[in-house]
């Protein structure tokens, strides 16, 4: 997932209405997702890599609280009951027996330790042609973000959920008690929300949602995501990245 990166980031960055658009219908190298928490003492290593992980142009890179650690004496203030739910939800999908933190979940499909940065580049390079499979435009239609996500050769045994990931700009964060007690953390594209917004079967889709509900919000990664057996997280297919400018 180098040989072909996109530069996701600024490839095509259109300002309109106040959101940046990121993406231009190519194919991103992987989605790195990073299941973390501010009460696991292995999770600081993880987290400063995830920042150079998180300002990479060729990836898209979303952090993952989970509330499992809350019991060691610090509440993670990032985290959510539906974050701990993705990551329960990948490891019955991958059979991964439990879940850690810090883990790092590669394209849907493969887990590394999240402090672990060869193990990351070493299965991003494993996709296929070095990018995901299916490319997704981000444009702007009136008062209307219109998402475009293209056929798949595959169309006929192609389906998944098209699922819009909010997240956090860097947010520094000063731990008063549990393992990490007396650290002061910064922790980038931290998940906020997950809302499924549309299907997708396997061929050329268009997808219209509000720009005022995604304005609003830090920053929104496009996932084209497959569904497991069990209505889990798959493989993800696509994505792409909706912003606010910076100012």
């Amino acid at each position: 997932m180098p040989a072909r990166s996109i530069r996701l980031a600024a490839a095509l960055t259109v300002l309109l209405g106040g959101i940046a658009f990121a993406g231009d219908g190519k194919h991103p190298r992987g989605v790195v997702e990073l299941f973390t928490s501010q009460g696991c003492n292995s999770c600081p290593r993880a987290d400063s890599l995830f920042k150079d992980m998180a300002q990479r142009d060729d990836v898209v890179a979303l952090s993952y609280h989970v509330t499992y650690w809350d019991y060691l004496g610090w509440r993670d203030t990032l985290a959510s009951k539906e974050n701990t739910d993705r990551q329960y939800g990948y490891m019955r999908a991958l059979g991964a027996g439990s879940v850690y933190t810090p883990q790092v979940v590669v394209n849907g499909q493969i887990h590394v330790n999240g402090a672990n940065k060869a193990a990351i580049d070493e299965s991003l390079q494993e996709m296929p042609r070095n990018e995901l499979p299916v490319g997704i435009t981000v444009s702007k239609a009136g008062d209307s973000v219109v998402i475009e996500a293209e056929a798949s050769p595959t169309a006929a045994s192609d389906k998944a959920h098209l699922v819009l990931v909010y997240y956090e700009p860097p947010r520094e964060i000063d731990i008063a008690r549990g393992e990490n007690n007396g650290r002061k953390m910064t922790y980038w594209n931290a998940v906020t929300e997950m809302q499924t917004a549309g299907m997708w079967t396997g061929k050329k889709q268009r997808y219209e949602l509000p720009a005022s509900e995604i304005s609003r919000k830090g920053g929104c990664a496009v996932l084209l995501q497959s569904v497991a057996k069990d209505g889990g997280p798959g493989p993800i297919l696509g994505a792409a990245i909706i912003r606010k400018p910076e100012t």
